[in-house]
């Protein structure tokens, strides 16, 4: 298990540092973690794809700091502890940050690790997921000490799925993975064309053999083998790639038998962050995060900065570093937080869902973000993006 703790104590020092889990901190710190579960996963084809090894934990680092710029004039003070763990020490991690006085979690986790999490912390904790999608964790497995600042599958799937209806790119080719995590976005992007009114010409499952990605799926044998799979495609005008393995995406655009565009899993790809946005003040994060961290922030990065953002506006409005008095302010629906995307963020009461806008990225431009102006909303239009109110299946 491996522990670090990141103190902003503004009121006191002004200052921010690193120091070990044993270090004294102030008792009444608004003490929250970041717990990052260590799935197995496949190696990303390209090496320039690679996660540092303090994904999600640098996001969570300027979070910190930047709550501490408001802090000091509020005598509050911040601490964030780092954990990481394998999914079979994920609930003790949990049980001993809830010992040590952490009762806000953000969790860098898949959605069974998280539910576990969930059920176990019942009302000892709220946890903030950042990086599982699934649609279900919205829905009939929602939970009522989670909150969600990562996108959801749904979200990610009508984001794009607005941009290719106003370009009028309605007929759609969509190639799906073999693993259930790519199934899963392929249903996203099933709903989002029936909700938007695209239509889906052709469904075709691009079976993962196994083998080495990195070195058996060169150029050369790429070049030959996926214009012969995309051929013979009924007439579409765009490509949707669900491939959440990351086992042929990346190598789609350039070699489909068609000259199409390509969007999903590559290509055009729905991101909940990029280090092109720089409109409404992003480069002001950007300048922050890569002076801190010396790196491009991350989509990882970006989610758990939302949470610990969500924490520090909580605390600054309810004038409380008390924790139930600081989750009233974050459940209550009342609070709003920017996010350098142009529009403050709310959570939806019905799932605890962080209504955000969706950028939409190409290699090293921003596109587009959604939701589109076209796509209207008798609440918000950043409710057109996933789970609406009359269609949640949560019941918390």
């Amino acid at each position: 298990m491996k522990i670090t703790t990141w103190l902003c104590a503004s009121a006191v020092a002004f200052a921010c540092a690193l120091v070990d889990a044993r270090a004294v901190v102030a008792d009444d710190a608004v003490r929250k973690a970041v717990l990052r579960v260590e799935h197995a996963r496949p190696l990303p084809i390209s090496r320039l794809d690679l996660p540092p090894d303090d994904l999600g934990f640098a996001g969570g680092r300027v979070g910190t700091s930047d709550n501490a710029t408001t802090g000091q004039f509020l005598n509050q003070v911040f601490e964030t502890e780092y954990v990481s763990v394998p999914p079979e020490e994920a609930s003790a991690a949990m049980e001993a940050l809830i010992a040590d006085g952490h009762q806000f979690i953000v969790t860098m986790a898949e959605a069974p690790t998280l539910l576990e999490l969930a059920d176990a912390a019942q009302d000892r904790a709220l946890l903030f997921n950042a990086t599982a999608p699934d649609n279900a964790l919205r829905n009939a497995e929602c939970r009522a000490n989670v909150v969600h600042p990562g996108l959801s599958r749904g979200m990610q799937a009508d984001a794009l799925a607005q941009f290719l209806v106003f370009k009028r790119w309605t007929r759609w080719f969509l190639i799906e993975g073999s693993h259930p995590r790519d199934t899963a976005m392929a249903d996203a992007y099933r709903a989002a064309a029936e909700k938007f009114g695209a239509r889906i010409v052709e469904t075709r499952v691009f079976e993962d053999t196994g083998g080495a990605r990195r070195t058996d799926s060169g150029h050369v044998q790429v070049q030959a083998q996926l214009p012969v799979f995309t051929q013979r495609a009924p007439e579409h005008d765009v490509v949707i790639l669900a491939d959440e393995s990351q086992v042929f995406a990346a190598h789609m655009p350039y070699h489909t038998w068609d000259a199409r565009p390509v969007a999903g899993s590559a290509g055009l790809r729905p991101v909940i962050w990029h280090p092109a946005q720089e409109a409404w003040g992003g480069t002001q994060l950007h300048t922050r995060f890569t002076r801190q961290i010396g790196r491009e922030m991350r989509e990882e990065d970006y989610a758990v900065w939302l949470a610990m953002r969500i924490l520090g506006e909580a605390a600054t409005r309810s004038g409380s570093q008390d924790f139930a008095t600081m989750r009233e302010a974050i459940l209550g629906g009342a609070l709003e937080f920017a996010g350098f995307k142009g529009q403050s963020m709310t959570l939806r009461d019905w799932d605890h869902q962080i209504r955000q806008p969706v950028v939409l990225a190409a290699d090293n431009i921003v596109v587009s973000v959604s939701p589109q102006d076209e796509f209207l909303h008798q609440f918000s239009p950043l409710d057109t993006l996933g789970t609406d109110r009359p269609e949640t299946g949560c019941r918390k």
